[in-house]
């Protein structure tokens, strides 16, 4: 080999070593195109599930949280909120006794993490309008039903635990888990709450008389008992009385007056009185 075929060489080889940075770049862009445009990589947010469809057809995998890897191409997945949602809806309904009750029901859920491919194969995304919403009105107007205008009332914590069982039971078919249920309240109509109303203010009424006459009665037994004992008081005294005693109680009856007596004797006590004539001379003597 001449110096000729040696430099034609020597330049081949310096050619495809600068074209291998070129080439390395060239390559590393196709990668990055089939990555931005296939996307073989997926993330599952937290609070998430994702669902496996191979050419739209829903698989038995459900993919947890974090990244993964899909076939492009064949396989798409849709990411399901398993988080805990809250529903307030209105409902219309009848108690027992005919009357009108509007109520506001506050519900707590969540889609079963691991039955979220069958819910989104059989009920989809809307699972809040297609079931929540009618399962929250057929239970609110069926336990409604069961319970007077006032029962709705007095046993409100009976009537939101027969409700959040009935709804449990109902949403579990379809793998949605209830986790709080609450009735914000109750609407009647005017009428019936004026009926409430005056009936509440009559049985206040009543139990003022009722009290007001148990004391009338305690009162009226207090002085009997009083009475009574003075009564016996009296009895005990007139028992214990004899001639000594009065003698003696008119032996304290002088004292008294005597300790009150100003030294001055009346010299007539009266018309045809007999003048203190001895005691007066007693004191005049001292």
């Amino acid at each position: 080999m001449d110096e000729r075929d040696i430099y034609k060489a020597k330049e081949a080889v310096d050619s495809v070593l600068r074209r291998v940075p070129v080439l390395a770049l060239v390559i590393i862009g196709i990668i990055l195109i089939i990555l931005l445009f296939f996307r073989p990589f997926v993330q599952i947010g937290a609070g998430e599930r994702g669902v496996v469809m191979n050419f739209g057809a829903v698989q038995d995998t459900v993919l947890d949280e974090g990244l993964h890897l899909r076939v492009p191409i064949m396989q798409s997945i849709v990411a399901v909120d398993v988080k805990v949602q809250k529903s307030e809806s209105e409902a219309a309904a009848a108690s027992s006794d005919l009357q009108d009750v509007s109520s506001k029901v506050a519900l707590n859920y969540h889609i079963m993490p691991d039955k979220a491919n069958i819910v989104y194969q059989t009920i989809g995304i809307a699972f809040k309008e297609r079931i929540i919403d009618p399962a929250v009105h057929e239970v609110v107007k069926a336990v409604t039903a069961k319970y007077t205008a006032e029962e709705l009332i007095t046993k409100r914590p009976a009537v939101s635990d027969a409700m959040k069982t009935a709804l449990t039971e109902r949403l579990l078919m379809h793998n949605i888990a209830v986790d709080a249920f609450s009735i914000v309240g109750f609407s009647f109509s005017k009428i019936f709450m004026e009926a409430i109303e005056s009936k509440q203010t009559a049985e206040q009424l009543a139990l003022k008389a009722r009290r007001d006459l148990d004391r009338i009665k305690i009162e009226a037994e207090q002085k009997i008992t009083a009475a009574k004992a003075e009564a016996e008081s009296l009895r005990l005294q007139r028992a214990n009385i004899s001639a000594d005693l009065i003698e003696l109680r008119k032996i304290e009856a002088n004292l008294k007056a005597i300790e009150k007596w100003n030294g001055i004797l009346p010299q007539v006590t009266g018309s045809g009185a007999v003048p203190f004539i001895g005691v007066g001379e007693q004191v005049k003597t001292k």
